[in-house]
């Protein structure tokens, strides 16, 4: 029986363009969703359907920043901005 690859050999430049990617499909569902108003039974389950994918998007996006390491100097003071 095969299994999952557990390791993979992305560039930064590759997660990315995940990334983006990821964004996109949100907009283009988040419009898909602002043209499709609850107007009958049929619209509302494609809306729901919509919603779900956009949860799932957003989950996944939170997990690759989760998995990002941000930069810290050690020997200096951390200023943001």
């Amino acid at each position: 029986m095969s299994g999952y690859n557990s390791t993979f050999q992305l560039t930064v430049d590759d997660m990315e363009l995940i990334e983006e990617a990821l964004r996109a499909h949100a907009r283009e569902l988040s419009m898909q969703k602002l043209v499709n108003p609850d107007a009958n039974a049929e619209r509302a389950k494609t809306n729901r359907e919509i919603e779900e994918n956009l949860r799932k998007g957003e989950a996944l996006l939170g997990r690759l920043h989760d998995q990002k390491i941000f930069y810290r100097p050690k020997s200096d003071v951390y200023v943001s901005g």
